[in-house]
C-alpha cells in the first residue's frame, strides 16, 4: 500500500513514517549496516503524496490521528527544499493532527541548506532534525569513513540551530578505539559546546561481524575498548561539556551500558557524573558481572544488581569461564552479544569499498 524504510529514531515509534528517499546516499560508514548493498534513490513527490493518501486508509486522519510524521530514510534533506515543502504540506492537509515533522540528515546536507531554506521548513512544521555526528575528531571520522569533517558537523549544526529547528546530535562512544579515545572525547565535546544542540543521544559502538571495522580488529589495526573503558570515555566527554540546555540521553538505546545516565546538562550534570562514578567505583569483578548481565538481558537496570550475592556468584563464574576459554575471551563475548543487537545488512553482506552510490532518481 505504501513504502516504509528500515530505521527511525526510537522516539518516533508512534509517528507516521513517510519515505521520501530510499536508503543512504553515502552508505560507506564502517559502523552502520542498515543500508549496505542497497542503492540510494530519491522518490518523486507525486509518488510520496500517493503514499500519504494511502496512509489515510490505515491511520486515523481526524483530530485523533497521529501527532507526528518522520521523513525517511537516512538523509531526507538531500531533496530540494521546494519538494520537501510540498510533501510536508500534503502530510498536514491529509493528517491535520500532525503537529511536528522530523527527519534524519547528514552534516554536509544540513550545511548545504541555507538558513533561509531551513527556516521555511520550520515554518511549515519541521520541528526537529536528527544527525549522526558520531565524533568531533577528524582522525576518527576518517577512520570510520563517515564522509564528514568536523567543520561540516559544526557548520551544519549551527545552520539548523540558527533556523530555530530543534537539533539532535548522536555521538558514538568507543568508535575511536583505545588509540583515539581521549581525542575522540575531547574534540566531540568541543564541537557540541559550539553547536549547543537540544539533544545529545548516546549510541555506544557495536562492531558488526561483517564490517570493515571488524576486519581491522582482526588485523590488529583497531583496538576495541572494554565496557569499563567506554564508560570512562563518556565521563571524560561529559566532564568537558558545558552546562548548556541540552538533554544528554542514554536511555533510548539498549547498547548503552548505563541506560539510566540521563538528564539536562544545565540542571543534572553533577548527578549524571555521579551516576557514572557509581559504576567506575565498582571493583573489576563487579563491573564485568554487571556488563555480562546487561549485555545478556538489555534494558534499564540498577547497579544494585551487583549487591545480590547469589546472582554475583553465577555471573562471576560465567565471567571466569569466558576468560579461560581463549585470550580476551570475556571481552570478545561481550562484543558478540552487542553485535547481535545490530540490524543486519539487507542483502546479508557488507560490500567492499567502492565508489559512493549514485544519486539516481530510480529505485
Amino acid at each position: 500500500m505504501f513504502e516504509q524504510g528500515a530505521i527511525r529514531p526510537p522516539n518516533e515509534a508512534n509517528s507516521l513514517l513517510v519515505r521520501v528517499t530510499r536508503n543512504c546516499a553515502w552508505n560507506r560508514c564502517h559502523v552502520c549496516p542498515a543500508f549496505k548493498g542497497k542503492k540510494f534513490s530519491r522518490r518523486a513527490v507525486e509518488e510520496v503524496k500517493g503514499d500519504i493518501d494511502e496512509m489515510t486508509r490505515v491511520f486515523p486522519s481526524g483530530t485523533d490521528g497521529p501527532s507526528a510524521a518522520f521523513l525517511q530514510d537516512a538523509d531526507s534533506l538531500i531533496l530540494p527544499t521546494e519538494e520537501l515543502l510540498e510533501i510536508i504540506d500534503h502530510i498536514r492537509k491529509r493528517f491535520p493532527s500532525v503537529r511536528r515533522v522530523t527527519t534524519y540528515a547528514r552534516a554536509k546536507t544540513m550545511k548545504r541548506k541555507s538558513v533561509d531554506d531551513l527556516t521555511r521548513l520550520k515554518a511549515v512544521g519541521m520541528t526537529r532534525i536528527h544527525s549522526g555526528m558520531e565524533s568531533g575528531s577528524a582522525t576518527v571520522l576518517k577512520l570510520i569513513e563517515k564522509g564528514n569533517t568536523p567543520d561540516d558537523i559544526l557548520d551544519g549544526g549551527l545552520s539548523v540551530k540558527s533556523s530555530g529547528i530543534s537539533l539532535t546530535e548522536y555521538i558514538m562512544p568507543g568508535v575511536g578505539g583505545r588509540a583515539n579515545s581521549e581525542e575522540h572525547a575531547a574534540e566531540t565535546a568541543a564541537i557540541l559546546n559550539r553547536i549547543r544542540p537540544d539533544f545529545i543521544r548516546v549510541r555506544t559502538l557495536a562492531i558488526h561481524p561483517l564490517s570493515p571495522l571488524q576486519q581491522m580488529v582482526e588485523k590488529g589495526t583497531f583496538d576495541p575498548m572494554t565496557d569499563a573503558e567506554i564508560v570512562a570515555e563518556i565521563r571524560r566527554l561529559l566532564n568537558d561539556l558545558d552546562e548548556m540546555p541540552a538533554h544528554f540521553r542514554c536511555g533510548d538505546f539498549s547498547l548503552n551500558l548505563l541506560m539510566d545516565v540521563d538528564g539536562r546538562l544545565d540542571r543534572n550534570k553533577a548527578a549524571i557524573l555521579n551516576r557514572i562514578d557509581d559504576y567506575l567505583n565498582l571493583d573489576a569483578d563487579q563491573q564485568k558481572a554487571f556488563s555480562l548481565l546487561q549485555r545478556s538481558y538489555p534494558g534499564y537496570r540498577s547497579l544494585s544488581a551487583v549487591e545480590d550475592a547469589e546472582l554475583m556468584e553465577k555471573l562471576t563464574t560465567e565471567v571466569r569461564r569466558l576468560e579461560q576459554q581463549e585470550p580476551d575471551g570475556f571481552n570478545k563475548a561481550i562484543r558478540l552479544l552487542m553485535a547481535r543487537q545490530l540490524p543486519q545488512p539487507p542483502n546479508g553482506c557488507w560490500p567492499t569499498r567502492g565508489k559512493a552510490p549514485a544519486l539516481g532518481a530510480s529505485s
